[in-house]
């Protein structure tokens, strides 16, 4: 008698694939990484002090109170076979040290900008540019921010035309897992322009 393996036994283990959230100080990116994770998230953040206020800018998000002072981790399965892990990067300069580690093996980046400081937006895609890492602009549509055109915002930051950039609420997981399948679909047309979407 030949003992077949079970269906289960035969599946081929899903594709895992790893995917930065970076941008500048209180933009949203553990939000984001909340709004999606299938698991608890892991947070790093502390308490805002009186020591840190002369270098972590406040303006435009007053009622901020902690900051990410490593990264922010979670994982979204996308499909059966495809899995996500997601890093968040912190914001502030002085962490930046941290991003060369995040960055190794990751397959692209989210840059994660508000339209109120998106000055803050230009660290990080300078970064992703000169390393060469595949990355998609999603500007968080704050309540009670005014909203500005795609095309505005692709100018002001000077974007490549080939780089996504959409408009999101990194509140909501369905706006957030847009942003990551375009952000995948992008990178895998960077590697293999001829290949079948891994999202679709």
């Amino acid at each position: 008698m030949v003992s077949g393996r079970s269906s289960t036994a035969r599946r081929r283990a899903p594709l895992a694939l790893k995917i930065l959230v970076a941008g500048g100080f209180g933009v949203g990116k553990t939000t984001l990484v909340g709004a999606v994770s299938e698991i608890r998230p892991l947070r790093t953040e502390e308490d805002l002090s009186e020591v840190g206020r002369p270098v972590d800018d406040t303006g435009g998000v007053e009622a901020k109170t902690t900051t990410t002072v490593a990264m922010d981790f979670g994982r979204i399965t996308l499909r059966e076979d495809l899995v996500l892990y997601l890093f968040g990067t912190p914001g502030q300069d002085r962490f930046w040290f941290l991003w060369d580690e995040l960055a190794q093996g990751s397959l692209g980046a989210v840059v994660l900008a508000d339209t109120r400081r998106l000055a803050d937006s230009f660290a990080a895609v300078d970064y992703f540019e000169r390393r060469g890492i595949p990355f998609t602009v999603a500007v968080n549509c704050f309540e009670g921010t005014e909203r500005f055109p795609a095309t505005s915002v692709r100018a002001a930051l000077d974007l490549d035309a080939a780089v996504p950039l959409l408009l999101c609420d990194a509140r909501e997981r369905e706006s957030v897992k847009t942003v990551l399948v375009t952000v995948v679909e992008h990178a895998l047309d960077l590697v293999d322009p001829g290949h079948r979407h891994a999202t679709t």
